[in-house]
């Protein structure tokens, strides 16, 4: 399927359809959600949905897949667990990044404005293109690299404190929330490795049982892969999980910084 890269946040001009909520509803919430099929031709646009809040669940994700089962059954977005563990629901809802399974429709002031993660390739409506998110994830070598014999009873121990270093960036479920919303990335997401694949860099740097540090932190000594971090923090605020992939690059700068003197 052809994909184009269009920004989700740019503004659509063509105004699509509009389905209206049944006779009699009394609760009734409006969604504008973005629509682009590349395999039609047409250009971009917002179709806007009535939808009965006393006959629909309390998230985003509930509602769309209300529109899609009793409205508009061409709608398309990934969805799977439902309880903001994979990631699969990430969008750009009433302007910021997140989870559409864990966003209270009530949370959403005015209409709910919903679009694809911001600065991706388009594959279909809400769904962008990650095959360069995953990319940049695999270049960091998200396992773990070691030299020395495992030990005679099979596992590589490590002490409470140690594994608290790891424990909360190994939180992250890869919905690219962050590095979506990183200006960086944006402009430089051919070079710049963004937040989450840093994020996943650390993670490993700092395993007390991984035995690369050295070379990963080599790969990371370039202008662009990690250094067009401006620490905006957009990052952070947009993460589901509340982790800080900003301090994480922050600390990698350090190391590097520390090893050079």
């Amino acid at each position: 399927m052809a994909k184009f890269r269009l920004p989700a946040n740019s503004r659509i001009r063509k105004e699509g359809r509009r389905f209206e909520a049944p006779a009699g509803a009394g609760n009734v919430r409006v969604f504008r959600i973005y629509r682009f099929d590349p395999e039609s031709g047409e250009n971009p646009r917002m179709d806007t949905y009535e939808v009965d809040m006393d006959a629909c669940g309390p998230m985003v994700l509930d509602a769309l897949i209300k529109i899609k089962n009793e409205i508009d059954p061409t709608l398309t977005f990934r969805r799977s667990c439902r309880e903001g563990i994979c990631g699969s629901c990430a969008m750009n809802i009433d302007g910021k990044n997140g989870l559409a399974c864990v966003t209270a429709i009530a949370d959403v002031k005015q209409e709910v404005r919903i679009h694809p993660l911001p600065h991706l390739p388009v594959i279909k409506d809400l769904v962008p293109d990650l095959t360069d998110f995953y990319a940049q994830y695999a270049s960091v070598k998200p396992w773990l690299q070691t030299r020395s014999p495992a030990p005679p009873d099979g596992e590589r121990l490590q002490s409470k404190d140690d594994q608290e270093m790891v424990d909360r960036p190994s939180a992250c479920i890869l919905c690219a929330c962050c590095s979506t919303s990183c200006p960086s990335y944006w402009w430089n997401s051919d070079r710049y490795l963004g937040p989450a694949a840093l994020l996943a860099a650390y993670r490993w740097i700092v395993d007390s049982r991984d035995e690369a540090a050295g070379e990963r932190l080599d790969q990371l000594e370039d202008p662009f892969r990690l250094y067009r971090c401006h620490t905006i923090m957009n990052c952070t605020e947009a993460c589901p999980k509340d982790l800080n992939p900003a301090k994480a690059i922050g600390e990698l700068k350090q190391m590097l910084a520390h090893r050079r003197h």
